[in-house]
C-alpha cells in the first residue's frame, strides 16, 4: 500500500496545468474588480478615464488646427490673424493642462483602487485556512508570496492601467491625426516609366508603414528583454528572502558564530542579482539604440514628405506645419509600443509572478502540487470526541509518514505522543491542528471546536506586550484582573508593569518567558481542544510541572495533544501513544499509559 501511495503523489505535474498560457489566473482574478461587489466604482472609474482620454484628444486637434492658423498668419502677415491665434493660444493651453491633469488623477486613482483590492483579495486568500503554513512547506522553490503581494501586484496593477490607457490613446489619437493627414495631405501624384500615378492620402499611408515598420524592428530586438526582466525580478526577490532569514535568525547565527558564512551566502546570491540586472541592460541597450534612431528620423521625415507639394504652391506653410505635427502625433500614438516596451516587458514579468502564486494558492486548493486531488477529510463529529478514521498522513510527494490510523480521543483526554525523533510527531499532530492536509482518511472534530496549537517556540507579534497576550482573542471580553491572574498564575506576573510597552518582545523574552506566555494567553482563550508540540522545552523541570498543573486544574475542561520527550509529562495525560519505527513499518509499542492500538507506517518522516 505504502508503494502505490508513493507513486500515485510523485506523478508528475498536470502537463495541461503547465501548458496553459501565462497570466490566465492572473487575469482572471483582476478583472473580478470590473464583475465583483466593486464594479459600480470602478466602471465609475473608467467612465472618468475615458472621459479625460477624450478631452485630451479634443485639445490636441485644437492645437494642431492652430499651427495651422498661426503660420498661416505668419505666411500672410496678417496682423489681425496673427494677435487672434496668440490671444487663442493661453485657453488651449489652459484647456490641454485641465484635460492632462484631470487623465492623470483619474488614472491613478483607478491604479490605487485596483491594486488596493487585489491586495487585500490576494492577502486574504493568502491567509486564509493556514494557506501561509501550507505554501511554505509545499511549494518545490520559494514563492516569496510576501514579496510578490507586496511588490509585484503594484508592479502588475499600476502599468498594466498605464498601458491600457495609453492603448486607447493611441489608437485614438492616431485615427484621429491620420484624418487630419487623409484631408489637409491630399494626393501624391507622381509620374514613374512613363506611367502617371495618384496615391491618395499618402502621408496617412506613411505614417502607418513606418510606424509599423519601427515597431517590428524593436519588437524582434526586444524580445529577450522579457525573460532577462523577469529572471531579475526573480533574482532580487531571492536577495530580499535571503536578507529575511538572516534577521528572522539573527541570535542564532550570532550565538555559533555564523557570520562569515552569511556574509558569503548573501554575496553569493548578490552575484545572481547582479548578473539578472547585467543581462538585463544589455538587452535595454538594444531597445534604446532603436528609439534613439527612431525619435531622430520622426520629425524629419514629415517634411520631406510635404515639401514637393510646399514647393509647387499645393500647400500653405501653416498646412505644412499642421501636417507635420500631426505625422509626428500619429508616430507618437503609434510608437507607443516601441516607447513603452521595456515598461510593458516589466509589466509582463510581474503579473506573471503575479499569476505564479495565484496557482500556487489555487493548486493548494485543488492538489495539484501532490500531483492527485485527494487530501485529508477534515469534518464534523456526531458527539464532543476527536475521531481518527482511517489516517494516512503523508509527504507532498506521497511518502507516507503514518498509515491506516484509527482512534477516538474523548472530550477532556489528555494524549501524550511520544517517539524516537524523525518518526513523524510533529507532521501528525499538525494534521490533527488542520496545518497539514496531505494524505487520506477523516478527521472529525467536534462542532465548532476552539482549537489553539502551540509550537515549541510562540509567535509574538509585534506591539505592546497587552496585544500579545490577546493576541487572537476577539469573541471573548477580557477583563485587567483576568490579564493580572494568568500572567501571575504562569510565572510571568513580573511583566504586568511593562503590559503596554512597545518593545520587540519576540527578542526581548527567552525562550522560557516566551512559552509562559502562551501559556498565560491559553488561559484567557480557553480553547476547547489544546495541540503542543514541544511546548515546555524551554522550561525548567519546576516550570514545566507548575504550567502542566494547568491541565488538571484551570484547563481541566480541555482536550490535550502534545508532542514531548522530557520526564515527568506522562504524569499529567491519561494515554500514551509510541511511535516506533521498524524494518517492516512502525507501529505503537503497549505501555502503562497507552490504551489505544495505532497501526502505523513510517516510510519517511517529515520533522
Amino acid at each position: 500500500m505504502a508503494d502505490e501511495t508513493v507513486t500515485e503523489f510523485d506523478r508528475a505535474p498536470d502537463v495541461e496545468r503547465r501548458a496553459r498560457p501565462r497570466w490566465r489566473l492572473f487575469g482572471k482574478l483582476a478583472l473580478k474588480f470590473w464583475s465583483g461587489e466593486t464594479r459600480r466604482h470602478a466602471w465609475l472609474l473608467t467612465f472618468f478615464v475615458a472621459l479625460f482620454i477624450a478631452l485630451q484628444l479634443a485639445a490636441q486637434l485644437s492645437i494642431n488646427a492652430w499651427n495651422r492658423y498661426f503660420f498661416d498668419a505668419l505666411e500672410s502677415k496678417s496682423v489681425d490673424a496673427l494677435w487672434q491665434d496668440v490671444l487663442l493660444l493661453p485657453v488651449l493651453v489652459i484647456f490641454s493642462g485641465l484635460a492632462a491633469s484631470g487623465a492623470l488623477v483619474a488614472r491613478m486613482t483607478m491604479q490605487t483602487h485596483w491594486r488596493e483590492w487585489l491586495t487585500e483579495t490576494l492577502a486574504g486568500w493568502w491567509l486564509e485556512d493556514q494557506r501561509y503554513y501550507r505554501l511554505e512547506v509545499a511549494a518545490d522553490e520559494q514563492t516569496s508570496p510576501e514579496y510578490r503581494i507586496a511588490k509585484d501586484v503594484q508592479l502588475a496593477i499600476d502599468p498594466l492601467v498605464e498601458f491600457a490607457v495609453g492603448f486607447v490613446t493611441a489608437v485614438a489619437t492616431a485615427a484621429a491625426f491620420v484624418g487630419v493627414l487623409w484631408t489637409i495631405g491630399g494626393a501624391l501624384e507622381f509620374d514613374l516609366f512613363g506611367a502617371h500615378f495618384i496615391l491618395p492620402g499618402y502621408l496617412g499611408l506613411a505614417a502607418v508603414a513606418y510606424a509599423a515598420t519601427a515597431g517590428g524592428l524593436v519588437y524582434i530586438a526586444g524580445r529577450p528583454l522579457v525573460a532577462a526582466v523577469s529572471q531579475k525580478n526573480e533574482a532580487e526577490a531571492q536577495f530580499l528572502a535571503e536578507l529575511t532569514r538572516l534577521k528572522e535568525n539573527a541570535e542564532s547565527i550570532a550565538l555559533i558564530r555564523g557570520d562569515a558564512d552569511e556574509l558569503m551566502s548573501i554575496l553569493q546570491n548578490y552575484k545572481r542579482v547582479v548578473a539578472a540586472w547585467l543581462r538585463q541592460i544589455r538587452c535595454n541597450g538594444v531597445v534604446a539604440s532603436f528609439q534613439s534612431a527612431n525619435g531622430a528620423l520622426v520629425p524629419l521625415i514629415p517634411l520631406v514628405l510635404v515639401s514637393p507639394k510646399y514647393l509647387s504652391g499645393a500647400l500653405t506653410l501653416g498646412a505644412v506645419m499642421q501636417l507635420a505635427s500631426a505625422f509626428v502625433a500619429v508616430q507618437v500614438a503609434l510608437n507607443w509600443f516601441i516607447d513603452n516596451f521595456v515598461r510593458v516587458a516589466e509589466w509582463m514579468a510581474s503579473a506573471n509572478r503575479v499569476d505564479e502564486l495565484t496557482e500556487a494558492l489555487e493548486g493548494l486548493d485543488i492538489g495539484v502540487i501532490m500531483g492527485e486531488k485527494e487530501f485529508i477529510d477534515f469534518g464534523v463529529s456526531d458527539d464532543d470526541e476527536i475521531h481518527i478514521e482511517e489516517l494516512s498522513v503523508a509527504h507532498r510527494c506521497g511518502r507516507v509518514v503514518v498509515a491506516s490510523a484509527n482512534v477516538v480521543i474523548p472530550a477532556g483526554e489528555k494524549l501524550l505522543v511520544g517517539g524516537a525523533s524523525g518518526t513523524g510527531k510533529s507532521t501528525l499532530v499538525r494534521a490533527l491542528a488542520g496545518l497539514w492536509p496531505w494524505g487520506s482518511g477523516r478527521i472529525l472534530l467536534p462542532k465548532d471546536a476552539h482549537i489553539v496549537f502551540i509550537p515549541q517556540k510562540p509567535y509574538i507579534p509585534l506591539g505592546t506586550l497587552r496585544q500579545a497576550l490577546l493576541y487572537s482573542i476577539s469573541d471573548k471580553e477580557i477583563t485587567e484582573d483576568m490579564i493580572h491572574g494568568a500572567m501571575r498564575r504562569c510565572g510571568i506576573g513580573y511583566l504586568i508593569k511593562n503590559l503596554d510597552e512597545e518593545r520587540r518582545w519576540g527578542q526581548t523574552l527567552s525562550g522560557g518567558e516566551r512559552q509562559r506566555l502562551a501559556f498565560a494567553r491559553l488561559l484567557l482563550q480557553r480553547p476547547q481542544i489544546i495541540i503542543m508540540d514541544e511546548a515546555t522545552s524551554a522550561l525548567d523541570e519546576e516550570s514545566q510541572i507548575s504550567m502542566l498543573r494547568l491541565f488538571n486544574e484551570d484547563l481541566a475542561f480541555a482536550t490535550v495533544i502534545s508532542v514531548g520527550h522530557r520526564s515527568g509529562m506522562e504524569d499529567f495525560h491519561d494515554k500514551k501513544l509510541v511511535l516506533e519505527r521498524r524494518a517492516a513499518g512502525a507501529h505503537i509499542t503497549s505501555r502503562k499509559l497507552q490504551k489505544s492500538l495505532w497501526h502505523l507506517f513510517d516510510d519517511a518522516a517529515l520533522y
